[in-house]
């Protein structure tokens, strides 16, 4: 059962909390408590990711029947066939998750090629037929990873729509060409004049309407989210971290108590709550190292006890951590607060109404798992670089900053921990920041650029993902290698006060099959 974090309202079922998404006082759902992993998620059988998933996952949905939970975890495995959905990789004394090994090539993958399944699961038990229609704020990742989970040609659910706002001029170009290129029924793709910021505020702003909800309750839908402000969409991620000290301790990398700590690259909070979540499960995780790049709010707010958002805005390399507002810190500070949903509200509206609110000493003192800190461009760029010179082995932007980070800590500190990095996106995804940082000479747009000057942007990414390719010795990934020569479909751009009456007229337009 789940409840929400800032009333006493009476608790909702799984169902009712994934087809949701936003609890309707505004709140975030949050389990009502958690259990404790299985002593087969911790042993020394031999699991796939599928069983391993069932273990860790159950608990959170035994709703679901046994038979149709399984057959949702094993759709999800179709889409890492041939590979690990996310395996561990150690060099030059590091440990990095691989989460990027997706259709998508980021983390988001992990969660979102689950929730189709589960949403289809969810409609069956409560019988409902309406089409849901999947909100989507990305600052990159999301967006594509949601339009490739929920919103592909047949697979695996049927009767819902995919609607994704993006910053139009904050995530890269390779990020955006995944996502404007995107042919599939039920998805409608649109950029914002504005920040990520921006795009989650209109989200939320649509769940509270309830003219948005009558508009859509009109025509047969009903309004739903595939970030991870969704519960179904953070739980899952509980089980790569799970999965990576398996691999971690197998690989003999775990010293003689078994911990690992954690150095995460977040800028929404999901990954790493998730992290928290699993510490909190029983998974022996010591520190939590929460990892930001020029848009420090999370670092300022683990090293001073005040979250404040009134502060310059930064547009990085590393641009899915380009935000103020993390919504899924709400979660830990209902927990700080020791579930008080109250206490919750009021911060909340603290940080709606002013921009910040301050947590209790008691408070601080709650959330003293976690380490925080932040670095900028010139920082992350040369970790990428000693990384790529002692080993050969490439990280993006993102990943670029936890690494950063924990090197920071570990020169200050004189300790070397066994500490997993969540290495959250390809390489490929950036590839001129990712040149940029190794010292490879960028890639011109060369002619095709002049030929298609606007399609130039994604072709020098292009172009720079085919050298790096070439330095690193390995194979593109498919996924970029489909994006030469694809056009961009999804083409409006709009003010993000515009956002609801771009969804009406997004749902206002018939879809002649949605086989998803």
């Amino acid at each position: 059962m789940y409840r929400s974090t800032r009333s006493d309202s009476a608790a909702v079922s799984p169902e009712r909390a994934l087809l949701d998404g936003l609890a309707p006082d505004g709140g975030l759902y949050v389990p009502v408590s958690l259990p404790r992993l299985e002593p087969a998620a911790l042993g020394n059988e031999p699991l796939s990711y599928a069983e391993l998933s069932f273990l860790v996952l159950r608990p959170f949905f035994p709703t679901f029947g046994e038979e149709g939970f399984k057959a949702a975890l094993a759709a999800q495995a179709e889409r890492f066939v041939g590979r690990a959905p996310a395996p561990v990789v150690f060099t030059e004394g590091l440990a990095f998750a691989e989460l990027y090994r997706g259709p998508t090539l980021a983390f988001k993958d992990l969660a979102l090629t689950l929730m189709g399944p589960l949403l289809g699961l969810a409609k069956e038990r409560l019988g409902i037929d309406d089409e849901i229609v999947i909100l989507v704020a990305t600052s990159g990742d999301t967006g594509k990873a949601a339009l490739e989970g929920l919103a592909r040609p047949g697979w695996p659910a049927k009767g819902i729509r995919v609607v994704v706002f993006y910053p139009s001029e904050g995530v890269s170009a390779v990020q955006k060409l995944q996502m404007t290129s995107h042919d599939a029924p039920g998805a409608t793709v649109i950029g914002i004049r504005g920040n990520f910021d921006d795009a989650q505020r209109g989200v939320k702003a649509i769940f509270s309407s309830s003219a948005a909800a009558s508009f859509a309750a009109k025509r047969g839908m009903r309004l739903s989210s595939a970030n991870s402000i969704n519960i179904a969409r953070l739980l899952p991620q509980i089980v790569y971290y799970v999965s990576s000290w398996r691999a971690m301790r197998d690989a003999g990398a775990l010293g003689h108590d078994g911990i690992m700590d954690v150095a995460v690259p977040t800028g929404n909070f999901g990954n790493i709550l998730a992290a928290w979540y699993a510490k909190s499960m029983g998974l022996p995780i010591g520190r939590l190292i929460c990892a930001s790049n020029r848009n420090r709010v999370l670092s300022d707010f683990f090293g001073e006890g005040r979250y404040d958002r009134n502060r310059p805005f930064y547009k990085t390399e590393s641009p899915s951590m380009d935000i103020l507002v993390s919504s899924n810190l709400e979660r830990l500070v209902f927990a700080a607060t020791a579930e008080d949903p109250a206490r919750t509200a009021a911060l909340m509206g603290e940080l709606a109404e002013m921009g910040s609110y301050a947590l209790s000493e008691t408070e601080a003192e709650a959330l003293s798992a976690f380490r925080a800190g932040w670095a900028d461009e010139a920082a992350s760029g040369a970790a990428a670089k000693r990384l790529f010179e002692g080993s050969g082995y490439l990280v993006d932007p993102h990943t670029a900053v936890a690494v950063a980070v924990l090197e920071r800590m570990r020169n200050e500190s004189g300790e070397s921990r066994p500490t997993l990095v969540t290495a959250t996106a390809s390489p490929f995804k950036f590839p001129l920041a990712v040149a940029r940082a190794v010292g490879l000479a960028q890639a011109g747009g060369g002619d095709s650029a002049r030929e298609d000057p606007e399609g130039a942007d994604a072709l020098r990414e292009l172009d720079a993902a085919e050298r790096l390719a070439v330095a690193a010795g390995i194979e593109l990934p498919p996924a970029i290698l489909a994006l030469r020569g694809a056009s961009q479909l999804h083409r409006t751009v709009i003010e993000a006060s515009g956002m609801g009456t771009a969804l009406e007229a997004a749902l206002s337009r018939p879809v002649a099959e949605l086989s998803i």
